[in-house]
């Protein structure tokens, strides 16, 4: 678990960046880059292991603004970015 994990992302999430001003991509960016080290506690980064649409995802908060859901891929240590969405939107899928 030292390693630091490459980080895929679906193209769902592709299209979002490319959606985004030059800026906030670059923040987006920055955040998403912390996920090498992918676990909650480790590295940088608001990280948390959440039962989402029924699954059992991480999410990555990225400032107040966005929240990101990825899975890790210990075997090939991969992460992938599944989904972003607007933080208040990711709030209101938690299963509680």
């Amino acid at each position: 678990m030292g390693d630091e994990f490459d980080i895929l992302v679906a193209v769902e999430v592709q299209d979002f960046l490319n959606s985004l001003d030059d800026k906030s991509e670059r923040i987006v960016k920055e955040h998403l880059s912390k996920l090498q080290n992918p676990y909650p506690g480790s590295g940088k980064g608001d990280k948390e292991r959440i039962t989402w649409q029924g699954e059992e995802v991480h999410r990555l908060h990225i400032g107040r603004t966005w929240t990101a859901f990825y899975d890790i891929n210990e075997d090939e240590n991969i992460v992938r970015v599944l989904r972003m969405m607007d933080i208040d939107d990711a709030h209101k899928k938690y299963d509680v």
